[in-house]
Formats: C-alpha cells, sequence, structure tokens
C-alpha cells in the first residue's frame, strides 16, 4: 500500500475555509519528483508530462464527508484511473488537491515506493482506500 503523507500547508487551509469538501473539485495529479510536506500548491510539484494516456491536471477524485458522534471523515469514494496508450505512464507520486480554490492547493499525497510503469493498452487506478482522513 503507498505512503499517506498530508502536506504541512494544508490544516491551515481548512481552517481558512480554502477547501470546501462538499462542493469543491478534487484532483489526483501524477508526479515521479519527489515531494516536500511544505509544498503548498500543485505548481510545487513536478507533474509528469501529458501524454501516453495521462491529462496535464489530473483527473477527478469523488469526495464525501460523513459524521459519526463527533468524528467526520473524508473519502475518496471513487478512484481515479487512466488507461495507458502509447509509450504508458510512469509515476511514484499521486498528489491530491483542490481544482477549485484559488491557486489549486494541495492536500495530500501518495507515495508508491518507486516508479511503476503503466503500459500501453493497461489501467492504472489510483484508490486511496476507505479514508483520506478523519477529524474530530
Amino acid at each position: 500500500m503507498a505512503a499517506y503523507t498530508k502536506y504541512q500547508d494544508f490544516i491551515e487551509q481548512v481552517c481558512r475555509a480554502k477547501h470546501d469538501f462538499g462542493s469543491h473539485v478534487f484532483k489526483v495529479a501524477l508526479s515521479n519528483g519527489a515531494p516536500n510536506a511544505a509544498h503548498a500548491v500543485l505548481t510545487d510539484i513536478t507533474e509528469i508530462a501529458a501524454g501516453g494516456g495521462y491529462t496535464a491536471g489530473g483527473n477527478v477524485s469523488t469526495i464525501g464527508i460523513s459524521e459519526a458522534s463527533g468524528t467526520v471523515t473524508v473519502t475518496a469514494s471513487d478512484p481515479t484511473a487512466w488507461t495507458a496508450s502509447g509509450g504508458g505512464i510512469t509515476f511514484r507520486y499521486a498528489a491530491l488537491y483542490n481544482d477549485t480554490a484559488s491557486g489549486k492547493p494541495l492536500v495530500a499525497y501518495w507515495d508508491n515506493g518507486s516508479s511503476t510503469p503503466v503500459t500501453a493498452g493497461n489501467t492504472l487506478q489510483v484508490d486511496f482506500g476507505a479514508t483520506l482522513f478523519t477529524a474530530s
């Protein structure tokens, strides 16, 4: 399973109402450049080049919110996917960001552990699992 890291700026931006998980569009972008938890916006990361089935800016990830007994859970309910073509896609990191808010602030990234090639005709599915994060 890929290792999860929250960007340091994320919680401050939540407190400043920059993220609205109920109405904003969140996307997943792929990268091979080593991320830094201090990165704050999409342009801080080195996104892989468009092509081979990958679209610049990444794909939409459907976000869900639930609350039970005072704990809020944020999930990515639909995994995002790309079907590789031509020379395929090679990536190591998947970064979740807010495509609606100004500056496109980063939320978190997942480290796949090593660069992973996806050859033409195969599908890369980024599924963050049941829960992105909880707050209580």
